[in-house]
């Protein structure tokens, strides 16, 4: 059977989430591209904690990869470590299922002409995702458990039911 593995969105692009009650913040498409770019070892950790790491891209247990909706993630936690095994058991069960970011805003834009101060953030360091039980940006995040051999027996079962339309068949 194939490693189980955890995916969802990080952050979506635009969505706006409350800091701290002080003011409203949103990423704007591309604000990681530079970051991912230069400094693409982020590592993945259970609610911020650097002690429990998950992942990390630099031995390739997470893959991120910024998309037109946000940043899309996939995480391989190794089931053999207690954290890895928490974390599985967690989103498997719908315990956890939202995703924070841990980063430094380099460019961002405030608008102060609203009752909560807006600020865009257009480029920022990304230094990890973390799976958290509630995010400050909710259910516009996201973590699901799924085991590859699962999709790929979906992708076929898609390509026959295509190709059964395409032939009349239903």
């Amino acid at each position: 059977m194939a490693e189980p593995f955890i995916s969802g969105y990080a952050l979506q692009w635009g969505q706006p989430a409350v800091i701290a009650g002080a003011f409203q913040e949103r990423f704007a498409r591309g604000s990681f591209d530079k970051s991912l770019r230069d400094h693409p070892d982020v590592a993945a950790l259970w609610s911020h904690d650097s002690s429990r790491p998950l992942g990390r891209v630099g031995n390739g247990t997470l893959e991120l990869r910024p998309d037109a909706v946000g940043l899309w993630y996939s995480l391989t936690p190794n089931p053999d470590s207690p954290a890895g095994a928490e974390a599985l058991a967690t989103v498997g069960a719908g315990t956890v299922g939202e995703v924070s970011v841990g980063f430094g805003s380099l460019i961002e834009e405030w608008d102060d002409t609203a009752e909560l101060p807006r600020r865009l953030i257009t480029e920022a360091r990304l230094y990890e995702i973390s799976l958290v039980l509630w995010g400050a940006y909710g259910d516009t995040t996201s973590a699901s458990l799924s085991r590859a051999s699962a999709n790929a027996a979906a992708a076929l079962r898609r390509k026959a039911e295509a190709a059964h339309r395409l032939r009349g068949i239903r």
